[in-house]
């Protein structure tokens, strides 16, 4: 079979954008590396016209700079060809990476769009709004709670303004009962140092002239009080 058919071939996989293009920079490389070494050539050949006389000898090797400088420009032709096929597949390797970047975004897309129907086949407007009333009536309750629990007790609710300035007149004149010559309060006035001697009616304590003799002293003790002789002390 294998000889009225022929063997199947093994094909080979086309070659990527990006191989192309690695393919093409490195050929540009090698042009471009050949460019340069004209350039010294033809340098050496300028170099050479400087100092030869004009003649047989000067004809030659401006002849020979002539055959480098067509051969510079060929290859210099190549390598424009060249970047020019690199530019052009540049852009038609970005032109498909935009087209798989497109496609994961709709693929994304499709994904989270899928996955927002199902939450919102969970999820009902109307019972967010219950949620929110019941919420609300919960916050009016728990505020009438607090003020209940926050009453004060036994205070009379309907003060106005008149019995607020009967209170503060009523307040004033118990303040100027109080009030003593200087216009001060008794509570405001400083506290005085209290006679305790006069209130508990003491004797005054002996002196030298009237528990003594006329003509003697008597003596004192720490305490102002005639001092008790020794001789007492002992009997």
């Amino acid at each position: 079979m294998r000889r009225v058919f022929g063997a199947k071939k093994n094909t080979e996989p086309p070659p990527s954008i990006q191989d192309a293009s690695d393919r093409i920079n490195k050929r540009g490389d090698s042009v471009e590396d050949k460019i340069k070494k004209l350039d010294v050539e033809l340098c050496k050949f300028r170099e050479q016209i400087k100092k030869t006389r004009p003649g047989p000898a000067q004809e030659a090797v401006k002849a020979r700079a002539m055959r480098v400088l067509k051969q510079k420009k060929m290859y210099e032709g190549q390598r424009d060809m060249l970047y020019n096929q690199t530019f052009n597949l540049d852009q038609v390797s970005f032109a498909a990476e935009g087209l798989k970047d497109a496609q994961q975004t709709m693929t994304a897309l499709k994904s989270a769009n899928k996955e927002l129907k199902g939450m919102m086949k969970t999820v009902k407007i109307q019972d967010i709004d219950n949620l929110q009333d019941e919420m609300m009536d919960l916050m009016d309750v728990s505020s009438e709670i607090q003020d209940t629990l926050g009453r004060s007790y036994n205070i009379p609710d309907g003060l106005d303004e008149d019995d607020l300035m009967g209170e503060l007149d009523a307040l004033e004149a118990d303040m100027g009962n109080e009030t003593e010559a200087d216009g001060m309060p008794s509570y405001l006035q400083p506290d005085t140092e209290t006679d305790y001697d006069s209130e508990l009616n003491l004797p005054a304590a002996p002196t030298g002239h009237n528990g003594a003799p006329h003509g003697r002293v008597q003596a004192e003790d720490e305490f102002g009080l005639p001092a008790v002789p020794r001789a007492s002390l002992r009997g």
